[in-house]
């Protein structure tokens, strides 16, 4: 059985700093992280934005006057994953820096994190769902030799 073959779009917004990120996330890398966490053939669009698009697109999908870190845009699971993440970056950055991760272990984790829930993984429905995208998101990291992000 091959393994699951993931199609890739990578956009970057304007914002302060940005080229740091575009450096870091090169595509072949964001695959890298984000394929063993995909159960089948995907299609998948991850955009980095600023603070204001991200803070614009939370408040306008969920309600919530913020920018957070990843947003997950899910539209099939089946037969291929379709789903757009958007991250911002300047509060990636902001988290690695106060949990002490570095910037590329920050966004490898929440590319994981991003790309469990476009397949219908929830953390925010119950402890046992939570338990189980943490366990998957830490074998999967573990498996691109990235310590146990929480």
């Amino acid at each position: 059985m091959r393994p699951p073959e993931l199609s890739l779009e990578l956009q970057f917004g304007e914002f302060r700093g940005a080229d740091k990120h575009r450096a870091l996330l090169r595509p072949a890398r964001v695959r890298r992280w984000m394929a063993p966490a995909l159960a089948r053939d995907g299609e998948i669009t991850v955009r980095i934005v600023g603070e204001d698009e991200g803070r614009e697109l939370n408040r306008h999908y969920r309600g919530k006057d913020y920018a957070t870190n990843v947003l997950t845009f899910d539209y099939t699971v089946e037969p291929v994953v379709s789903a757009d993440l958007v991250l911002c970056g300047p509060v990636v950055a902001r988290e690695a820096a106060e949990q002490g991760k570095t910037l590329e272990a920050h966004y490898a984790h929440l590319l994981v994190h991003g790309t469990l829930h476009a397949q219908g993984y929830d953390h925010e429905t119950g402890e046992r769902d939570a338990l189980e995208m943490e366990a998957l998101e830490i074998l999967v990291l573990g498996s691109l030799g990235y310590a146990n992000p929480y």
